[in-house]
């Protein structure tokens, strides 16, 4: 599959602004810096390309192939070389995705005929982004891995709602948890109402299609009908939408109005310290990358 090209290079001058002038490490690896077949595991971040790492840009800008999830925006496929190797392998619930090991196989084997592989997921690749297990898969395999960290959606889609993710006002801990039990049904499900005893805040990736029964774990696990609660869909683009209620009411209020995934679920007294004027616009790209 060869990437299509739309000639929006200005793209990345709108992000960098001058720091092409930088340093010569911020140009493109040379062999020097990196030995031949490197796959580096990039956070796209939330959505929005102008939270995209300075590191993240040099990457795409220089790579050589590039493997991607649907959780980024097309504009960021702007950035890659003309001729660059490109390879889709996105997941979400209801559509066919790529099994784990062929996107691992495929990484493996682009090592062997590329300099500079970028595996380009959503949000940050080792937060609830299987970007360990390709790690782990990678170096079992004898090839050179390096991770660049991205912005979170668990922090940015709140953040685009004017939440804070924690507050002083509002507890000392906060909780990063995913809500997609059927992942992996070898591991231990998710003590909801351990959670709801231990922990001030609670930040959900992937909660909606269990939030009805997330929300019931919690109630009887101590938390009160009336703690705050919020859900932010689409977070930091185009059709980002948020929904602010009571624990209690969250999941019929999300079911009544229609909300859908991706979306960030945040439940504690955090929600209460909105500041919705805090808020940044949403960038004007559309994502998901359809199937």
């Amino acid at each position: 599959m060869s990437a299509e090209t739309s000639g929006s290079e200005t793209l990345g001058a709108e992000i960098l602004g001058t720091a092409a002038k930088g340093p010569q490490t911020m140009g493109p690896p040379t062999s020097a810096q990196s030995l031949p077949g490197t796959v580096y595991l990039v956070g796209a971040g939330p959505g929005d390309p102008e939270l995209l790492t300075l590191k993240a840009h040099r990457l795409l800008s220089g790579c050589d192939a590039l493997v991607y999830d649907s959780l980024v925006p097309r504009a960021l496929l702007d950035l890659i070389p003309e001729g660059c190797e490109c390879h889709f392998v996105g997941k979400r619930r209801g559509h066919h995705s790529v099994p784990q090991r062929s996107t691992n196989a495929v990484l493996v084997e682009l090592a062997q005929r590329h300099r500079c592989i970028v595996r380009l997921k959503g949000g940050d690749p080792f937060l609830f982004g299987r970007g360990g297990e390709e790690a782990a898969h990678l170096v079992n395999h004898g090839v050179s891995v390096q991770v660049v960290p991205g912005v979170t959606a668990g922090i940015a889609a709140p953040a685009y709602a004017g939440i804070p993710v924690t507050h002083r006002r509002a507890g000392s801990s906060v909780t990063f948890v995913t809500g997609h039990e059927e992942i992996d049904k070898g591991r231990p499900g998710v003590d909801w109402r351990g959670l709801a005893r231990c922990s001030d805040g609670l930040v959900i990736y992937m909660g909606l299609h269990n939030l009805r029964q997330i929300c019931a774990e919690l109630l009887a696990g101590g938390l009160v009908a009336t703690t705050p609660a919020a859900v932010v869909q689409q977070g930091t683009v185009t059709g980002q939408r948020q929904l602010i209620c009571s624990l209690a009411d969250l999941a019929d209020r999300v079911e009544a109005e229609g909300l859908g995934s991706p979306a960030i679920v945040v439940i504690g007294a955090v929600v209460a310290e909105r500041i919705p004027q805090c808020a940044p616009e949403p960038a004007q790209v559309e994502m998901p990358i359809p199937f």
